[in-house]
């Protein structure tokens, strides 16, 4: 089954998370110890970020430095298989523009089909760190839309080049990206839910929501998502607050409100582990408030926060 059709034919909140890949030369038991932590409430699907090549600059000791381009978590393509062949899950790379010509998609996508994964999350990627703006790749794709015509076209039995593809494989099915507080680059809302519905009437099943700590928030975005025709199942994405840094990190990096609320808690915490447990209480309240508006999954991110997402998944599910 496509993640698509767990996320139609529930007759339940699915659980579902999103891993990273390991970093350069550590190994994959760490993801595993995860996976293992969290298997037991039926993850229906298991998204596996992707991660641009960087530019760094190492001192050659002479008074100059040479630049080298490197990514610090390879391996996206190998880990999904990984994955999916250890635990029998159905695995979600990641496919991006940022950093990657076309190219290099179309390799990716022969990979993946390869490996009879087939299910993909469709995203324009972030900015160069070195970058004031975002600029692809020579030869890339500069938006998400771009990427999907080019997925659309693998589909169809093309190449980028407009060869034609001999022997097609299983077609890729695809979600994107969606933000309930709207993208950091969008002007407005109003943007952000235009181009939101240019993906999905490009071939997007669904749409995966950046991370939020405000209910009222998601609810407002999908009443406005609905008002403007776009139909497609929409899976809030999940996070709980684990660190003391997080209170004001997380809204900085992701540019995101913390509600009054929560913020009026936050400030209270003097310890990583009193901000922990406060991540934990406030996200069963969030999970518990979305599986009583029916939300078809919840996805949880959980980059280091493996712990406090099995004691909220044990008091919701």
């Amino acid at each position: 089954m496509s993640v698509i059709d767990f996320i139609k034919h529930t007759d339940r909140t699915a659980f579902s998370l999103e891993v990273l890949p390991p970093l350069k030369g550590t190994g994959i038991e760490k993801l595993y110890q995860t996976v293992d932590l969290l298997r037991e409430f039926d993850p229906k699907y298991i998204n596996i970020t992707t991660h641009r090549s960087e530019y760094v600059y190492k001192d050659l000791g002479n008074g100059l430095y040479a630049r080298h381009r490197v990514r610090r978590r390879p391996g996206t393509v190998a880990v999904a298989a990984a994955l999916q062949n250890k635990y029998n899950i159905p695995t979600v790379p990641h496919v991006l523009c940022s950093g990657f010509t076309r190219e290099d998609t179309e390799y990716q996508l022969l990979d993946l089909q390869f490996l009879g994964i087939t299910d993909i999350l469709v995203l324009r990627g972030d900015k160069a760190k070195d970058q004031a703006a975002f600029v692809p790749e020579q030869g890339g794709n500069a938006h998400a839309i771009d990427l999907e015509k080019q997925i659309n076209d693998f589909n169809n039995g093309l190449f980028v080049d407009g060869s034609p593809i001999i022997v097609t494989g299983t077609p890729f099915h695809y979600g994107v990206s969606c933000y309930p507080e709207k993208h950091e680059e969008a002007p407005n809302m109003e943007q952000d839910i235009y181009w939101l519905k240019k993906k999905i009437e490009a071939g997007a099943e669904y749409a995966v929501s950046q991370m939020f700590y405000d209910n009222r928030k998601f609810f407002s975005f999908i009443k406005r998502v609905r008002k403007e025709g776009i139909r497609v199942p929409i899976v809030p994405g999940i996070k709980p607050l684990c660190k003391l840094n997080q209170i004001t990190m997380i809204p900085q990096t992701f540019k995101i409100d913390l509600p009054k609320e929560l913020a009026a808690e936050a400030i209270k915490c003097n310890t990583d582990e009193e901000a922990k447990a406060l991540g934990i209480e406030w996200c069963i309240y969030q999970c518990k408030e979305l599986i009583a508006h029916r939300v078809p999954s919840i996805h949880f991110y959980s980059m280091g926060a493996a712990e406090s997402i099995k004691q909220i998944a044990q008091a919701i599910y």
